[in-house]
């Protein structure tokens, strides 16, 4: 399955989108050496990103199957709570809460391959069209989908 937008960041970490139904995304990483901390166990940031990312594209899903993707979306605020160190093959849920013209409210559970719970995240995420950047010069996007 195929990411509904182009983020050289994820494609660059390995995610692989695995489901993206009306309120729910699931996603998946495999966990490499250069992903990892001084211990050996998935870096924090990694953790983070898994989790952003599955509420970011939950927050995208269509509102009813055959729906259209929702516009795309940038993170207001995040809550994350570390549980253990993540190994293996990592796989975040994401799921949309609630959503209003312009928000979304989501969370994310992070499991890693034995189905152990890695990590627990809430975020806030605002509905956008383009992004004002470059000396307030806005940039939109170049597909629908995106």
């Amino acid at each position: 399955m195929q990411f509904k937008s182009h983020i050289p960041f994820v494609e660059l970490l390995g995610m692989e989108l695995l489901r993206f139904e009306p309120g729910e995304c699931e996603l998946a990483l495999t966990l490499r050496e250069e992903l990892t901390n001084s211990w050996g166990v998935a870096h924090g940031g990694v953790t983070m990103t898994l989790m952003d990312v599955a509420m970011a594209h939950a927050a995208r899903t269509p509102l009813a199957d055959g729906g259209e993707p929702q516009p795309s979306v940038v993170t207001i605020e995040m809550k994350t709570s570390f549980l253990r160190p993540g190994q293996g093959r990592l796989v975040a849920r994401g799921r949309r809460l609630h959503r209003t013209a312009t928000m979304a409210f989501c969370e994310a559970l992070l499991h890693d391959a034995d189905g152990q719970l890695v990590g627990h995240s809430t975020g806030t995420f605002k509905y956008l069209a383009g992004l004002p950047v470059d000396g307030g010069r806005r940039i939109q996007r170049t597909h629908a989908s995106d």
